[in-house]
């Protein structure tokens, strides 16, 4: 039978563990355990998957007869795929304090329910908080004699607070995950932070849309750095001709004040010691100065469109890798906050993020801010919400003229083609001129 040109297997086997907390009362809790591989094969043109449940103790020639019949569905494909060469290489996995996997169910539920109960004071009608912890060891192999394997524990905690007055529902969030341990620890605040926001969009202001100058908060600057620049810097969309950013490496693509980044390297919640084709990651400047300079990749992706680095696949258990963010950020520039919202002078400050839709290829987005200030003369004056922002990516990132020194990262999941991973994403505040906000009127 014919010998496959490369093929790889990366699998992943671990605990997942969940605990849910709603108005005082556990509501879930529980584990669940995997162990999955995904064995590629690259024949004559393309290539042949097979998903290896219970991997753990298959041996020799088992995975010898995965090839096999790998190689039979590789015989079909019709895709000629070539790959870009790429250094394979494995990053250091730093040290975990407070390890989760070391802290029993009992104290995690405690630690959870005391960040819960935090958020119930007065004129709060609802409560939900979660913590989800995944601990796993990934293992690589590959034809041309590459083999890694490291462990990573992702854990983290979510806490919601619905405020409620004469029908009048608000609602805020606060979140952290990370890959540094178990960090429930003296949280407490971060309920009553959620629960104080809550009461005061109770009499904040339903925001007037127009167009005005605004200043983006780290948060939501840091979804426009994912979303809107991000995903339309990824090397399979600008292949499918669906990212407003093909075609246009070298080019001027926004104010000299912009530089976004992705940085798998870093140890944030998006941190990959090794991509998941085996290839050493590296940081990745996508943006630098406002002229467009690399995409990120996959090594097929870089074989075929070129201008960037691969080290940026990225996969679920037992799922095929696709060209994903990791930690992804517009750089620090030199200006104060207090800068900012001086030199905003009139407009609005929009901060948080619940969510919004991109269409790269279209290049437009709408993001929705968590709430904002209203600027006059260059202070902040009444608190606002039901606020939102929408535009064109081009257009926007040419009109973010200031980039504050205040750089602060998110943490969170990122969807793409039926699979979700960790990522990171953030910024400084920043200056945007010109910007269409949504609200309830004009």
């Amino acid at each position: 039978m014919e010998e496959p040109r490369y093929y790889d297997i990366r699998h992943v086997s671990g605990v997942s563990t969940h605990i849910d907390v709603e108005n005082g009362r556990i509501d879930s809790a529980g584990s669940s355990f995997y162990d999955v591989a995904l064995l590629r094969v690259l024949g004559k043109k393309g290539w042949g998957l097979v998903i290896i449940e219970n991997f753990s103790g298959k041996t020799k020639k088992d995975i010898e007869g995965f090839i096999r019949e790998a190689m039979r569905y590789a015989s079909v494909t019709e895709e000629e795929v070539i790959l870009g060469d790429a250094p394979s290489g494995l990053l250091d996995v730093p040290k975990t304090e407070n390890n989760p996997a070391d802290v029993s169910l009992e104290e995690k539920c405690d630690l959870l329910r005391a960040i819960e109960s935090s958020a119930r004071i007065d004129g709060i009608v609802s409560t939900r908080a979660g913590y989800v912890e995944g601990s796993s060891t990934v293992y690589f192999t590959d034809s041309c004699g590459n083999e890694y394997s490291y462990p990573v524990c992702r854990s983290g905690y979510g806490i919601n607070a619905i405020a409620g007055r004469n029908g009048n529902m608000q609602a805020a969030r606060e979140s952290e995950r990370t890959i540094a341990g178990l960090n429930m620890y003296h949280k407490e605040h971060k309920g009553l932070e959620a629960a104080e926001r809550a009461l005061k969009l109770l009499d904040a202001t339903p925001a007037k849309g127009g167009i005005m100058n605004a200043v983006l908060d780290q948060e939501l600057a840091g979804v426009f750095a994912h979303e809107a620049v991000g995903h339309a810097s990824e090397g399979d969309l600008v292949k499918e001709g669906v990212s407003v950013l093909k075609g246009c490496i070298g080019e001027k693509i926004g104010d000299s004040a912009l530089s976004v980044t992705d940085d798998p390297t870093l140890h944030e919640f998006g941190f990959m010691p090794l991509d998941a084709e085996g290839v050493k990651p590296k940081k990745t400047a996508i943006i630098k100065n406002g002229v467009l300079n690399s995409y990120i990749h996959n090594r097929q992706t870089l074989a075929l469109i070129g201008d960037g680095d691969a080290g940026h696949a990225r996969a679920e258990g037992g799922a095929v890798p696709q060209v994903r963010m990791s930690n992804t950020f517009i750089e620090n520039g030199d200006s104060t906050y207090d800068e900012i919202v001086a030199e905003c002078r009139n407009g609005v400050l929009l901060k948080g993020s619940r969510g919004g839709q991109v269409d790269p290829g279209r290049g437009v987005f709408q993001f929705n801010a968590e709430y904002g200030y209203v600027i006059e003369n260059g202070e902040l004056a009444g608190m606002i919400r039901d606020v939102s922002l929408s535009g064109d990516i081009l257009k926007t990132m040419h009109n973010i003229v200031l980039c504050g020194n205040d750089l602060r990262l998110n943490q969170g999941y990122c969807g793409k083609g039926g699979q979700s991973v960790p990522v990171t994403d953030g910024s400084p505040h920043v200056l945007l001129r010109d910007a269409v906000v949504g609200g309830q009127g004009v």
